[in-house]
Parts: structure tokens; sequence; C-alpha cells
């Protein structure tokens, strides 16, 4: 069963043609064929099939909301009343949230449908969903190749049916990564455009609640209802929530665009990446659009800002994990000061230590100054840069990564390597810009290649207008 929009998932509601009960049956029934994908770490069985029964009643009488049958999967790092919650970490084991992520409540509030929670990358540190304390999370057109990450539990259940729409978390590229790896839409809105309440904190300048789909109009219809302000969360921007959808009505406009020199020139970017990319550009410019190259001269300082800044926040936010309120302690301890190494040597798999580490070391009194000052000061100049950019295009086309979907294994063993996944997609949360990926063919060997498009702040509209200008062009 193939995901729809909504606007033909309503027409078939409406009439009669679907029930909101058949629908999740199916899902149900296809996560259970497909359950060695190991997407979902809990399928909600009878509360979805419950909610669904009360949502087919409310589509008969007319009160049903804008989002009524969308069936939803919700990355295991957001918060969902009385249901488990673990970031997939063994640190957080037997852990029940006491509250729900206003993103996750306000899908709720519109009768969307929650089918379960999804595996993904340890506190969402990774790039290929290989860290996460319950295993990898396959890609299911080849088995033996990662899915993404970190949130490629989510982007695995949208590619294989088994939900309409996920909402996953991106720090560092953790939903358009996995998104172009799986060959469907991922978008990361501007940071702020979401409330991150309920959302277990990576890294909190840099983290976003981002939307899969395979369908534009589903996407942009989701982002409406999830974003605005909201009273929890301080950091959340009380600008004006579009209506997207309409972004997604045919137009003439014609747009100016400029694409990164280095994506077509770096030996680093897959061939057929690259050959995807200029056909991309050639057809914009046959269009009569405006196709220009840029180079971005911080491009090199990209990446090492963000793991520097991204793993302090990391050790600031992970020190909460300690044994003594919640989830995991060590049973073999002697006093307080072995309770804490032992519990977090135990819960905290290799990758989420690593990145504690780092981020404590250029935390440190010694170090503070010479690597996180100058990270934050590097920060602000990428974005000013990229700010100059987006004020002279409409929008910035590189590829989503620099490969397509690689082994299960092929990087594990080789964090920098795993770390240039990340190559393209950090630079929107270091600038704090949305960017979106979108599907654009496939490889020799037949694995799902992604582009990406970065807007101006809060120009979600814009990125799903020129989505669709890029996925209509002969």
């Amino acid at each position: 069963m193939s995901s729809t929009n909504l606007t033909s998932l309503h027409h078939y509601l409406y009439n009669g043609t679907q029930s909101c009960t058949d629908r999740v049956t199916r899902f149900l029934q296809n996560i259970e064929s497909k359950k060695h994908l190991n997407a979902f770490l809990s399928v909600f069985n009878t509360e979805a099939l419950d909610r669904a029964r009360l949502i087919d009643k409310k589509i008969e009488q007319g009160t049903a909301g804008k989002l009524a049958g969308l069936v939803v999967g919700i990355k295991d790092v957001l918060a969902y009343e009385n249901h488990p919650l673990q970031a997939s970490s063994k640190i957080l084991n037997g852990f029940t949230s006491k509250f729900t992520a206003t993103a996750v409540q306000r899908l709720l509030t519109e009768d969307a449908i929650i089918i379960g929670r999804q595996n993904c990358d340890e506190f969402a540190m990774g790039s290929s969903n290989e860290n996460s304390a319950f295993g990898a999370v396959l890609n299911d057109i080849d088995n033996t190749r990662v899915s993404g990450g970190s949130s490629g539990g989510s982007a695995v259940a949208v590619m294989a049916d088994m939900c309409d729409v996920s909402l996953g978390s991106d720090t560092g590229g953790s939903v358009r990564q996995p998104a172009a790896f799986c060959g469907i839409y991922g978008l990361k809105p501007t940071y702020s455009r979401i409330s991150r309440h309920g959302l277990i904190a990576y890294g909190s300048s840099f983290d976003c609640i981002g939307i899969f789909s395979k369908s534009l109009e589903t996407m942009a219809r989701v982002l409406e209802v999830i974003a605005g302000a909201d009273e929890f969360d301080s950091t959340v921007s009380r600008q004006a929530v579009p209506h997207f959808e309409e972004a997604l009505h045919p137009s003439s406009k014609k747009f100016s665009v400029a694409y990164l020199k280095d994506a077509l020139e770096s030996t680093a970017v897959q061939p057929e990446i690259k050959e995807a990319l200029q056909v991309k550009i050639d057809r914009l410019k046959a269009a009569g659009h405006t196709v220009e190259a840029v180079d971005f001269a911080l491009s090199e300082y990209i990446l090492p800002t963000y793991y520097i800044l991204a793993t302090a926040e990391a050790s600031s936010n992970l020190s909460r994990y300690d044994g003594v309120r919640f989830g995991h302690r060590s049973p073999n301890t002697t006093d307080l000061q072995s309770m804490y190494k032992k519990t977090r040597a135990e819960g905290f798999g290799s990758e989420v230590q690593r990145r504690i580490l780092l981020g404590t070391f250029v935390l440190s009194a010694s170090y503070y100054d010479a690597y996180y000052t100058q990270a934050q000061k590097v920060r602000r100049l990428i974005r000013e840069q990229t700010k100059r950019i987006l004020t002279q295009y409409d929008f910035i086309l590189s590829p989503t990564t620099p490969t397509t979907a690689f082994k299960i294994g092929e990087h594990t063993n080789n964090p920098v390597e795993m770390y240039l996944a990340d190559l393209f997609s950090v630079h929107a949360n270091v600038a704090g810009v949305p960017a979106i990926s979108v599907p654009c063919g496939k490889d020799n060997q037949g694995l799902p290649i992604g582009l990406q498009i970065t807007a101006n702040d809060f120009d979600e509209a814009g990125l799903f207008q020129f989505s669709k200008v890029i996925q209509t062009l002969a």
C-alpha cells in the first residue's frame, strides 16, 4: 500500500471508499511483514486501531480534524505521554514519558493516528542508524545497506509503507540524509519554526523536528499543523504560520538559484550524484530559471564547527542521564561517584561516549577559548555568508549526501568517514535556515539519490514551491 496525499486520502475516507480502520490494519500488516528492517521499537496496535475507529465516526459526523486518518510514526526522541521513550539507548531502559511533545499533541488534536515509536541512532547521534542500542535499521531497497541516520527508522517506515508520515529530528542532517538514502522527502524547517518541547535534546541550538513523507502536499499540511508559537518553548518563533499548501499551486514564477561549485568538482561526491545535480541545473536553465555557481569560502569550516559546538551541547545536555532519577542504574557500584561512572559507561554506547568526551574536552577551561569560542565566531560568519547568498538568490541547490546509501559496517571503524556523510547537510543547521531533500533518481545500483534545496529563514513555502518545480522538470 503506497502512501497518498491528504486530499486524495480524505476523498476516499469521506466518500466511504476507505476507512481509517482498514488503513491502520494494512499498515500494521506491513509493519509485521517488514519487521526485519527494524524500523519500529514499539507498535501501538490496539491503541491505533481504537483511535482509527473513533476517527471513522468523526468523519461520518463531519467533525474530523485537518489530518483525519493520517497515520504517523514518531522517532524515539519525541515524548508521548504514557508511552516508552528511550532515545534508542540503554541508559533510558524502562522510561515512560510523563507528557506529550507539542508537535505530537498537535498531530493528535487534528486527528492523526500515532502508530508507533521508531528506531534511531542513540540520542540522535549518527549518520547510519547503526548506533542504536536496538540494532541497525536496514534499507528496504537493499538490506545490506544503511537507512541513514539518525532518523533511519522514521525514513524506512515511510519508504516501506509502514505509515504515511514520520516525525524525526534533524541536528546535522538527521532527517534529510536518511530521506535521501530512502528516496523520499525530508524537511528540516527553520530553527525555531517548530516547538522543541518534548524533544530529547542533543544539540539545543541545532535541534529541529523534521518531517518525512512521500507527498509534498501532505508534508506541507503537517508542517502547518505542528509549527508556530508554544507557551512551553521560549525559543520557538512567534512568526505567523502560512498556508504552506498554497505554495504547491502551479506557478509560472522564475527563480534565481545558486549551486555549490564544489559539489560538481569534489572527488568526494559520487559521479551519479554529480550527474543528477548537473541534469537538474541544465533543465532549470532550459525552463528559464537563473542558475549560477557560487563558491562558499567557509565550506571547509562547516563540518568542524558543527562537531565542536554540537558535541559541546551534547556534553551538557546528556549530563542529566546519571542513574539518579530515571533509567538505567548500574548495580555494580560502591559509592555515588562509581554509580555515575559505571551507569554512564554501561548505559551509553561508544558513539555517544565519544561525543560526550569530545564536547567535554572543548568546554574544558584550557581549551574553551581555543575551540568553543572560536567555533561560535565561525558559526556567525557561516550564517552571514549563507544569508548573503540567499539575499542574492532564492535558493541554494546541492547534493543532500556525497554518496548513496553505503554498506552496513563500511564506516563504523572510522568516525571521520562517517561524519563526512554529513558534508552537505550540516550547513543548514549551522546557519539555522530551512532545507529539504527531494528524491532525484537512482544511481547505477538502483539506490536513491537526494538533492538538497536550502532557503532563507522561514521560507518553507518557497522550499515546497521549488521542490515541486524540481520534481516536474522534464
